[in-house]
Protein backbone atom coordinates (compact mmCIF):
# COMPACT_ATOMS: atom_id res chain seq x y z
CA UNK A 1 0.00 0.00 0.00
CA UNK A 2 0.94 3.63 -0.45
CA UNK A 3 -0.61 6.39 1.64
CA UNK A 4 -1.37 10.02 0.88
CA UNK A 5 -2.97 12.24 3.54
CA UNK A 6 -5.40 14.89 2.26
CA UNK A 7 -7.57 17.18 4.37
CA UNK A 8 -10.79 16.96 2.36
CA UNK A 9 -12.34 19.91 4.21
CA UNK A 10 -9.79 22.36 2.85
CA UNK A 11 -10.80 24.37 -0.24
CA UNK A 12 -9.22 22.83 -3.30
CA UNK A 13 -8.56 19.45 -1.69
CA UNK A 14 -11.13 17.67 -3.87
CA UNK A 15 -9.12 18.56 -6.96
CA UNK A 16 -6.10 16.69 -5.60
CA UNK A 17 -8.20 13.57 -5.11
CA UNK A 18 -9.78 13.93 -8.54
CA UNK A 19 -6.32 14.05 -10.12
CA UNK A 20 -5.56 10.75 -8.39
CA UNK A 21 -8.93 9.32 -9.44
CA UNK A 22 -8.13 9.99 -13.10
CA UNK A 23 -5.45 7.28 -12.86
CA UNK A 24 -7.45 4.89 -10.68
CA UNK A 25 -9.41 1.73 -11.51
CA UNK A 26 -11.51 1.93 -8.37
CA UNK A 27 -12.45 4.13 -5.41
CA UNK A 28 -13.78 2.92 -2.05
CA UNK A 29 -15.41 5.30 0.43
CA UNK A 30 -17.02 4.51 3.76
CA UNK A 31 -18.79 7.73 4.78
CA UNK A 32 -22.50 8.13 5.51
CA UNK A 33 -24.60 8.74 2.39
CA UNK A 34 -24.19 12.29 1.09
CA UNK A 35 -20.83 13.09 2.71
CA UNK A 36 -18.77 12.49 -0.45
CA UNK A 37 -21.18 14.69 -2.40
CA UNK A 38 -20.70 17.51 0.12
CA UNK A 39 -16.93 17.13 -0.20
CA UNK A 40 -17.18 17.53 -3.97
CA UNK A 41 -16.29 13.89 -4.62
CA UNK A 42 -19.66 12.29 -5.31
CA UNK A 43 -20.08 9.62 -7.99
CA UNK A 44 -21.24 12.04 -10.70
CA UNK A 45 -18.17 14.24 -10.29
CA UNK A 46 -15.74 11.33 -10.09
CA UNK A 47 -17.22 9.43 -13.04
CA UNK A 48 -17.14 12.61 -15.10
CA UNK A 49 -13.37 12.74 -14.55
CA UNK A 50 -12.91 8.99 -15.05
CA UNK A 51 -15.81 7.27 -16.84
CA UNK A 52 -14.21 3.84 -16.25
CA UNK A 53 -14.13 4.22 -12.46
CA UNK A 54 -15.61 1.54 -10.21
CA UNK A 55 -16.99 3.70 -7.37
CA UNK A 56 -17.44 1.58 -4.24
CA UNK A 57 -19.65 2.84 -1.41
CA UNK A 58 -19.38 0.77 1.77
CA UNK A 59 -21.83 1.36 4.63
CA UNK A 60 -23.65 -0.63 7.27
CA UNK A 61 -27.21 0.12 6.21
CA UNK A 62 -26.77 1.08 2.53
CA UNK A 63 -27.24 4.28 0.56
CA UNK A 64 -31.04 4.23 0.91
CA UNK A 65 -33.65 3.17 3.45
CA UNK A 66 -34.89 4.60 6.76
CA UNK A 67 -31.68 3.68 8.61
CA UNK A 68 -29.25 4.98 5.97
CA UNK A 69 -28.20 8.04 8.02
CA UNK A 70 -28.00 6.29 11.40
CA UNK A 71 -24.75 5.28 13.07
CA UNK A 72 -24.12 1.58 13.58
CA UNK A 73 -21.51 -1.10 14.08
CA UNK A 74 -20.93 -4.75 13.17
CA UNK A 75 -23.16 -6.07 15.96
CA UNK A 76 -26.10 -3.97 14.76
CA UNK A 77 -25.83 -4.94 11.09
CA UNK A 78 -25.52 -8.65 11.92
CA UNK A 79 -28.51 -8.30 14.24
CA UNK A 80 -30.73 -6.75 11.55
CA UNK A 81 -29.82 -9.48 9.05
CA UNK A 82 -31.17 -12.21 11.32
CA UNK A 83 -27.80 -13.94 11.78
CA UNK A 84 -27.10 -12.72 15.32
CA UNK A 85 -30.37 -14.21 16.61
CA UNK A 86 -29.16 -17.73 15.83
CA UNK A 87 -25.71 -17.52 17.46
CA UNK A 88 -25.06 -18.98 20.89
CA UNK A 89 -26.76 -21.36 23.28
CA UNK A 90 -30.42 -21.22 24.19
CA UNK A 91 -29.87 -20.29 27.84
CA UNK A 92 -27.52 -17.40 26.98
CA UNK A 93 -27.88 -14.10 25.10
CA UNK A 94 -27.10 -14.23 21.38
CA UNK A 95 -23.34 -14.73 20.94
CA UNK A 96 -21.53 -11.72 19.47
CA UNK A 97 -19.03 -12.68 16.74
CA UNK A 98 -15.79 -10.66 17.00
CA UNK A 99 -16.43 -8.07 14.27
CA UNK A 100 -15.77 -10.60 11.52
CA UNK A 101 -19.19 -11.61 10.17
CA UNK A 102 -20.37 -8.08 9.42
CA UNK A 103 -17.37 -5.82 8.93
CA UNK A 104 -15.08 -8.33 7.24
CA UNK A 105 -17.43 -10.87 5.64
CA UNK A 106 -20.40 -8.66 4.82
CA UNK A 107 -18.38 -5.49 4.33
CA UNK A 108 -14.81 -5.87 3.14
CA UNK A 109 -15.19 -9.15 1.26
CA UNK A 110 -18.39 -8.22 -0.53
CA UNK A 111 -16.89 -4.85 -1.45
CA UNK A 112 -13.81 -6.61 -2.81
CA UNK A 113 -15.99 -8.80 -5.03
CA UNK A 114 -18.08 -5.81 -6.08
CA UNK A 115 -15.18 -3.49 -6.88
CA UNK A 116 -13.36 -6.20 -8.85
CA UNK A 117 -16.53 -7.00 -10.79
CA UNK A 118 -16.95 -3.31 -11.61
CA UNK A 119 -13.33 -3.04 -12.78
CA UNK A 120 -13.63 -6.14 -14.97
CA UNK A 121 -16.78 -4.81 -16.61
CA UNK A 122 -15.21 -1.39 -17.17
CA UNK A 123 -12.26 -3.01 -18.94
CA UNK A 124 -14.67 -4.64 -21.38
CA UNK A 125 -17.20 -1.83 -21.84
CA UNK A 126 -15.33 1.33 -20.81
CA UNK A 127 -18.21 2.16 -18.45
CA UNK A 128 -17.77 2.59 -14.72
CA UNK A 129 -20.51 2.39 -12.12
CA UNK A 130 -21.41 2.77 -8.44
CA UNK A 131 -21.24 -0.29 -6.19
CA UNK A 132 -23.52 0.15 -3.14
CA UNK A 133 -22.27 -2.39 -0.59
CA UNK A 134 -24.38 -2.54 2.57
CA UNK A 135 -23.28 -4.88 5.33
CA UNK A 136 -26.90 -5.74 6.13
CA UNK A 137 -27.51 -6.76 2.50
CA UNK A 138 -24.40 -8.89 2.44
CA UNK A 139 -25.10 -10.61 5.76
CA UNK A 140 -28.57 -11.52 4.52
CA UNK A 141 -26.99 -13.06 1.44
CA UNK A 142 -24.41 -14.94 3.50
CA UNK A 143 -27.25 -16.60 5.39
CA UNK A 144 -28.79 -18.02 2.19
CA UNK A 145 -27.86 -21.61 3.08
CA UNK A 146 -29.53 -21.42 6.48
CA UNK A 147 -32.54 -19.52 5.14
CA UNK A 148 -32.93 -22.15 2.44
CA UNK A 149 -32.98 -24.84 5.11
CA UNK A 150 -35.59 -22.82 6.99
CA UNK A 151 -37.87 -22.68 3.94
CA UNK A 152 -37.61 -26.47 3.66
CA UNK A 153 -38.60 -26.87 7.31
CA UNK A 154 -35.07 -27.99 8.25
CA UNK A 155 -34.26 -24.96 10.41
CA UNK A 156 -36.34 -23.45 13.20
CA UNK A 157 -36.32 -19.81 14.37
CA UNK A 158 -35.04 -20.98 17.74
CA UNK A 159 -31.50 -20.48 19.04
CA UNK A 160 -29.67 -23.76 19.65
CA UNK A 161 -32.60 -25.63 18.20
CA UNK A 162 -31.03 -26.88 14.99
CA UNK A 163 -28.45 -29.37 13.80
CA UNK A 164 -25.72 -26.82 13.01
CA UNK A 165 -26.17 -24.27 15.81
CA UNK A 166 -25.00 -26.25 18.82
CA UNK A 167 -28.15 -28.21 19.61
CA UNK A 168 -26.83 -31.54 18.34
CA UNK A 169 -24.42 -33.50 20.50
CA UNK A 170 -22.20 -34.09 17.48
CA UNK A 171 -21.88 -30.41 16.46
CA UNK A 172 -20.74 -28.12 19.26
CA UNK A 173 -17.83 -26.95 21.41
CA UNK A 174 -16.95 -28.82 24.59
CA UNK A 175 -14.83 -27.96 27.61
CA UNK A 176 -11.99 -30.29 28.53
CA UNK A 177 -10.45 -31.30 31.86
CA UNK A 178 -7.83 -28.53 31.70
CA UNK A 179 -10.29 -25.74 30.82
CA UNK A 180 -9.41 -25.87 27.13
CA UNK A 181 -12.09 -26.27 24.47
CA UNK A 182 -12.56 -28.48 21.43
CA UNK A 183 -14.93 -28.41 18.47
CA UNK A 184 -16.74 -31.40 17.01
CA UNK A 185 -18.71 -31.35 13.75
CA UNK A 186 -19.48 -34.98 12.87
CA UNK A 187 -22.38 -34.15 10.52
CA UNK A 188 -22.20 -37.01 8.01
CA UNK A 189 -23.32 -40.42 9.35
CA UNK A 190 -19.96 -42.11 8.70
CA UNK A 191 -18.18 -39.36 10.62
CA UNK A 192 -20.65 -39.70 13.48
CA UNK A 193 -20.06 -43.43 13.66
CA UNK A 194 -16.31 -42.83 13.77
CA UNK A 195 -16.79 -40.30 16.59
CA UNK A 196 -18.64 -42.93 18.61
CA UNK A 197 -15.91 -45.46 17.93
CA UNK A 198 -13.06 -43.13 18.84
CA UNK A 199 -14.82 -42.11 22.05
CA UNK A 200 -15.54 -45.71 23.08
CA UNK A 201 -19.31 -45.34 22.62
CA UNK A 202 -19.94 -47.98 19.96
CA UNK A 203 -22.62 -50.50 20.96
CA UNK A 204 -24.18 -48.26 23.60
CA UNK A 205 -27.36 -47.42 21.70
CA UNK A 206 -26.16 -44.15 20.18
CA UNK A 207 -25.74 -45.32 16.58
CA UNK A 208 -29.34 -44.49 15.60
CA UNK A 209 -29.61 -41.36 17.73
CA UNK A 210 -27.74 -38.91 15.53
CA UNK A 211 -30.88 -37.18 14.22
CA UNK A 212 -33.23 -38.08 17.07
CA UNK A 213 -33.94 -34.55 18.32
CA UNK A 214 -35.67 -35.88 21.44
CA UNK A 215 -32.40 -37.42 22.64
CA UNK A 216 -30.13 -34.47 21.82
CA UNK A 217 -30.31 -32.82 25.29
CA UNK A 218 -29.54 -36.11 27.05
CA UNK A 219 -26.68 -36.94 24.68
CA UNK A 220 -25.31 -33.40 24.80
CA UNK A 221 -24.90 -33.78 28.55
CA UNK A 222 -23.32 -37.18 28.12
CA UNK A 223 -20.78 -35.86 25.62
CA UNK A 224 -20.04 -32.85 27.84
CA UNK A 225 -19.24 -35.16 30.74
CA UNK A 226 -17.12 -37.38 28.50
CA UNK A 227 -15.00 -34.55 27.07
CA UNK A 228 -14.34 -33.20 30.57
CA UNK A 229 -12.50 -36.43 31.43
CA UNK A 230 -9.40 -35.58 29.36
CA UNK A 231 -7.32 -32.51 28.58
CA UNK A 232 -7.52 -30.72 25.25
CA UNK A 233 -4.13 -32.09 24.22
CA UNK A 234 -5.27 -35.62 25.01
CA UNK A 235 -8.36 -35.20 22.83
CA UNK A 236 -6.19 -33.74 20.07
CA UNK A 237 -3.92 -36.78 20.22
CA UNK A 238 -6.96 -39.06 19.82
CA UNK A 239 -9.13 -37.15 17.35
CA UNK A 240 -7.17 -34.51 15.42
CA UNK A 241 -6.46 -35.48 11.81
CA UNK A 242 -9.20 -38.13 11.73
CA UNK A 243 -12.54 -37.98 9.91
CA UNK A 244 -14.35 -37.20 13.15
CA UNK A 245 -14.34 -33.53 12.00
CA UNK A 246 -12.46 -32.17 14.98
CA UNK A 247 -10.30 -29.19 15.88
CA UNK A 248 -9.09 -27.59 19.09
CA UNK A 249 -10.50 -24.14 19.84
CA UNK A 250 -7.39 -21.96 19.68
CA UNK A 251 -6.53 -18.42 20.68
CA UNK A 252 -4.80 -16.28 18.04
CA UNK A 253 -1.44 -16.91 19.72
CA UNK A 254 -2.07 -20.66 19.67
CA UNK A 255 -3.28 -20.56 16.06
CA UNK A 256 -0.01 -18.96 14.99
CA UNK A 257 1.91 -21.91 16.49
CA UNK A 258 -0.33 -24.78 15.32
CA UNK A 259 1.56 -27.32 13.15
CA UNK A 260 -0.95 -27.16 10.29
CA UNK A 261 -0.79 -23.37 10.10
CA UNK A 262 3.00 -23.46 10.35
CA UNK A 263 3.24 -26.03 7.54
CA UNK A 264 1.10 -23.90 5.25
CA UNK A 265 2.67 -20.59 6.22
CA UNK A 266 -0.69 -19.19 7.29
CA UNK A 267 1.11 -16.48 9.29
CA UNK A 268 4.18 -14.47 8.32
CA UNK A 269 6.45 -12.19 10.35
CA UNK A 270 7.31 -8.76 8.97
CA UNK A 271 9.53 -6.50 11.08
CA UNK A 272 8.63 -8.42 14.21
CA UNK A 273 4.87 -8.24 13.61
CA UNK A 274 2.90 -11.37 12.78
CA UNK A 275 0.48 -11.02 9.86
CA UNK A 276 -1.98 -13.51 8.37
CA UNK A 277 -0.56 -14.45 4.96
CA UNK A 278 -2.45 -13.49 1.79
CA UNK A 279 -5.28 -15.77 0.70
CA UNK A 280 -6.39 -17.40 -1.53
CA UNK A 281 -3.24 -18.83 -3.10
CA UNK A 282 -2.47 -18.27 -6.77
CA UNK A 283 -0.35 -20.76 -8.69
CA UNK A 284 1.00 -18.28 -11.27
CA UNK A 285 0.90 -14.94 -9.44
CA UNK A 286 1.50 -15.72 -5.76
CA UNK A 287 0.80 -12.86 -3.37
CA UNK A 288 3.05 -11.84 -0.51
CA UNK A 289 3.23 -9.33 2.29
CA UNK A 290 5.99 -7.04 1.03
CA UNK A 291 6.17 -4.47 3.77
CA UNK A 292 4.67 -3.31 7.05
CA UNK A 293 1.48 -1.20 6.85
CA UNK A 294 2.07 2.23 5.33
CA UNK A 295 2.09 5.14 7.74
CA UNK A 296 -0.53 7.83 7.16
CA UNK A 297 0.73 10.13 4.41
CA UNK A 298 4.08 8.35 4.02
CA UNK A 299 4.00 8.52 0.22
CA UNK A 300 2.20 11.86 -0.12
CA UNK A 301 4.92 13.55 -2.21
CA UNK A 302 5.51 10.46 -4.34
CA UNK A 303 1.83 10.15 -5.21
CA UNK A 304 1.43 13.85 -5.93
CA UNK A 305 4.37 13.71 -8.31
CA UNK A 306 2.82 10.66 -9.97
CA UNK A 307 -0.21 12.72 -11.03
CA UNK A 308 1.84 15.67 -12.26
CA UNK A 309 2.35 18.00 -9.31
CA UNK A 310 5.73 19.74 -9.31
CA UNK A 311 7.81 20.68 -6.28
CA UNK A 312 6.33 24.18 -6.12
CA UNK A 313 2.79 22.73 -6.34
CA UNK A 314 3.49 20.32 -3.50
CA UNK A 315 4.87 23.14 -1.36
CA UNK A 316 1.78 25.25 -2.04
CA UNK A 317 -0.55 22.36 -1.14
CA UNK A 318 1.36 21.82 2.09
CA UNK A 319 1.24 25.51 2.97
CA UNK A 320 -2.51 25.64 2.37
CA UNK A 321 -3.19 22.76 4.74
CA UNK A 322 -4.45 20.43 2.02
Amino acid sequence: KRSIAVDLKQPGAAEVVLRLIEKADGLIEGFRPGVMERLGLGPDVCLARNPRLAYGRLTGWGQTGPLAQAAGHDINYVALSGILFHGGHAASPPAVPPTVVGDIGGGAMFMAVGILSGILRARVTGQGQVIDTAITDSCALMSTLVQGMRVQGLWADRRQGNALDGAAHWYDCYECADGGWISVGALEPQFYQLLLAKCGLTGQGLEGAQFDLRRWPELKQRFAELFRTRTRDEWCALLEGTDVCFAPVLSFAEAQRHPHNLARGVYVDIDGITHPAPAPRFSVTPAEVGSPPAGVGTQTQELLEMVGYGAADVAALTASGI
